[in-house]
């Protein structure tokens, strides 16, 4: 059975199940707070309002930022070639701004207060106006101090120029899917928490008393000021992990019909999570990798970085099927129900049990017989040196913090605690705790560009590192913090093409954003078809490369997408001069 998408969206029955609800705003009420989920808003011309709010979930209730009355904030559905004004009003006591996550526009539009434009003072109107360029899905979110993590963001979904006259054949049905999270602590004492001691929110630590370690994995670890479950900073203990909106107490549900394709549009719109998202017994084909199409792959589960997004295309049986966004570290879930029969909930499965950092994701090098990484500028270590000799011979620590590894340009001082000595690319790695699941799981190697590439070989080679320390919550690029690189960005010659290399050094996973450009995964695909991203996830004590072409002039952001990461000083600005002549654009 085949449904007009937009008409069957703006029905009462899929958008109450899908948590799409109309607000209360858009029908002249108040709302209290924003359990509804989140609406729908289109046009040429679209105005939106930052208001403090209250929001409520399961037993946790607590303040929020809610966007036109509700939290999430509506879903932004445009259209592949209009020219579109968004005028933002900032109601709040505090200054704020929109971030349009993904989106290709003119820099002094992209929202980032201290980069591209001043902020959003309070009772201000900033009026935001652009050409849309592309399709897909994408997101938007506040990029002034820590209001993302307080309910400030929303989708966006760009149809087709010729959408409605030539709707997409492969599937009948569209979901937005949103995962985030909610605490109703205030993020700034989160910041303050997590800055005394890293390890506050986690209870699930291995410990030689609980019998989870022994004496001598104790004082290993405590070498590198480490726990093997140091996976996740804020955990389920205060988040409670939301779905459109809705945690797991809220029986959120998506209907379908039997038979029926639904294309699920997945966005990570979280402050800190990555996300294990599975549908037991249901195949997912993916479709699209932020925004952009891939040749279909089709998996059970998959991992989403904090900021990526995934379109998958699922045929579900007749019944009811939880979907499922496991955390990373499994401390917590978002549920929903996709169901064909109305009302019926669907059981989820159990968590799973916690994953464990290994030597590898210190960045010893592989102990399966993996080809090291040793980096392509030059910084090799000695291959006789591995990780089983640092261990044995007591050179651990050493090894770990050996700054002669380091190019020159990395700042060493107290904000790096730790050097990956032997750091590989690891874009084959599927996210921990799911390399030795029995079903498919999706990789970075997997992806594959629908539409080619131009082909087109870099000029220049550059290696940026991700640093941080621990145990101070002091987090860096190349060893220094955002504050103190303002004056000395990243420099980009207008259309340069450049390999970028990105080293981590830490012992956690970073998804790192671009703002303004996709750039291109070297994944072991050809160049024409590697696939096309704006946040890449660098495994820990790994590397990640992609291939950038500057085209984007002007001022842009580039950071860790994880919210209390950047906070603490993990980005950079990235400028692309000089602004080409108009005849060039």
């Amino acid at each position: 059975m085949t449904f007009d998408r937009r008409q069957f969206l703006a029905g009462s029955g899929l958008l109450a199940t899908a948590g799409l609800t109309v607000p209360a705003w858009a029908r002249g009420q108040s709302l209290s707070h924003a359990r509804n989920g989140f609406g729908e808003i289109s046009g040429e011309v679209i105005n939106l309002d930052i208001r403090n709010h209250r929001f409520t979930t399961g037993a946790r209730s607590g303040h929020a930022v809610a966007i036109n009355g509700s939290v999430p904030g509506p879903l932004i559905r445009l259209r592949e070639g209009q020219d579109v004004t968004l005028n933002v009003t900032n109601h709040l006591d505090e200054d704020s701004s929109i971030h349009w996550h993904g989106l290709l526009l003119p820099f002094q539009f992209d929202g980032v207060p201290g980069v591209s434009f001043p902020g959003i003072k309070p009772g201000e109107t900033f009026q935001y106006r652009f050409p849309v360029r592309q399709t897909g899905t994408y997101w938007w979110h506040s990029h002034s101090g820590l209001q993302e993590q307080a309910g400030h963001y929303g989708p966006i979904v760009i149809e087709g120029e010729h959408a409605h006259h030539m709707p997409d054949p492969r599937y009948d049905r569209d979901i937005v899917v949103l995962l985030s999270e909610f605490t109703a602590r205030a993020p700034h004492e989160i910041a303050r928490m997590l800055a005394v001691g890293e390890h506050y929110f986690n209870r699930q630590m291995q410990t030689v008393s609980d019998g989870s370690m022994t004496m001598e994995e104790r004082l290993m670890w405590g070498q590198m000021r480490m726990n093997p479950r140091d996976i996740s900073d804020v955990t389920g203990s205060t988040y409670t992990y939301l779905i459109n909106g809705h945690g797991p107490a809220d029986d959120l549900q998506f209907d379908f019909e039997p038979g029926e394709r639904i294309r699920l549009r997945i966005i990570n719109g979280s402050a800190m999570t990555f996300f294990n998202v599975r549908i037991p017994g249901v195949p997912m084909a993916v479709i699209a990798a932020d925004g952009i199409d891939v040749d279909d792959v089709v998996v059970d589960e998959f991992q989403i970085g904090t900021a990526e997004t995934y379109d998958v295309i699922i045929t579900p049986p007749d019944g009811s099927h939880a979907l499922v966004a496991e955390a990373m570290d499994r401390s917590g879930m978002g549920v929903a129900s996709l169901t064909s029969h109305a009302g019926h909930r669907a059981t989820p499965p159990p968590l799973r049990e916690v994953p464990t950092l290994t030597m590898v994701d210190m960045g010893m090098g592989s102990h399966g017989g993996t080809a090291m990484d040793h980096g392509a500028m030059g910084h090799d270590m000695p291959e006789s040196e591995s990780a089983m000799d640092m261990e044995t011979s007591g050179g651990m620590e050493h090894s770990m913090r050996d700054t002669s590894l380091l190019p020159p340009d990395v700042e060493v001082g107290p904000g790096l605690d730790m050097v990956a000595p032997m750091p590989m690319d690891r874009m084959d790695f599927p996210g921990l705790g799911l390399d030795n699941v029995p079903h498919r799981v999706l990789r970075y190697t997997d992806l594959r560009s629908k539409q080619p590439n131009p082909h087109r070989m870099p000029t220049r080679q550059m290696e940026i590192h991700l640093t941080g320390n621990m145990e101070r919550y002091m987090w860096s690029l190349d060893g220094r913090q955002f504050s103190a690189v303002t004056d000395d960005p990243i420099r980009f010659a207008y259309n340069e093409r450049v390999r970028v290399k990105l080293v981590n050094d830490t012992m956690m996973a970073h998804p790192i954003h671009l703002h303004g450009h996709f750039f291109e995964l070297v994944n072991g695909a050809g160049m024409m078809n590697q696939p096309r991203k704006h946040t890449v996830v660098v495994q820990p004590g790994s590397t990640a490369t992609f291939d950038l072409t500057a085209d984007e002039p002007g001022d842009w952001a580039f950071h860790c997408h994880l919210l209390y990461h950047m906070h603490a000083g993990m980005m950079q600005t990235v400028t692309v001069r000089p602004f080409p002549m108009e005849d060039e654009q």
